[in-house]
């Protein structure tokens, strides 16, 4: 006898306005780790459709805890709508890897936006940035906080930990 399926953790419903919203029932902290080639497939298609101008549903998130507690996110500007139309199109936003994908996508654009730190692991270019391999890779292991976002510190650390596992070479820097 094969048990029934269990039901998605994550219903989408969309308004009369086209917006899409998503009703999660884990919260961003709970969703599982992402390979890094997802991340920078994602990263380049985001890059790519931005400077085609083709930005993508807007979107809300309500992640609902056991506890009755809910993180909500907006994605109401062109480019974070952009960015998570990139990781719907990869993985699909009704699967917790394919949100899993979006949050982390999104997260690490408003890191690199505020972590002076992170300056040595991305080289920006004409139409967008390149990322260093290692930021990808840390991207896609670290846990997100409960707003869905990277705890600065946390990601540095793990960085630093890659770095004394095997060296790696940063952007920008001789060979």
């Amino acid at each position: 006898m094969n048990p029934a399926p269990s039901p998605s953790p994550i219903q989408i419903r969309e308004t009369a306005d086209g917006t899409l919203t998503y009703l999660v029932t884990m919260p961003p902290e709970a969703l599982p780790q992402v390979r890094a080639r997802d991340i920078e497939a994602a990263w380049y298609r985001a890059r790519g459709a931005a400077l085609g101008e083709q930005w993508g549903d807007l979107r809300i998130f309500h992640f609902l805890r056991a506890d009755g507690s809910r993180t909500d996110l907006a994605l109401t500007d062109p480019d974070a709508a952009c960015w998570a139309a990139a990781a719907d199109r990869i993985a699909g936003l009704t699967t917790a890897y394919g949100l899993s994908l979006c949050l982390r996508l999104l997260a690490l654009v408003a890191l690199l936006a505020r972590a002076r730190w992170t300056a040595p692991f991305f080289v920006l270019e004409r139409d967008g940035a390149r990322l260093e391999p290692a930021l990808l890779a840390a991207a896609a292991e670290a846990t997100l906080t409960p707003d869905a976002a990277f705890d600065s510190e946390a990601l540095r650390a793990r960085l630093a930990a890659s770095e004394h596992r095997a060296p790696i070479k940063l952007l920008g820097t001789p060979a």
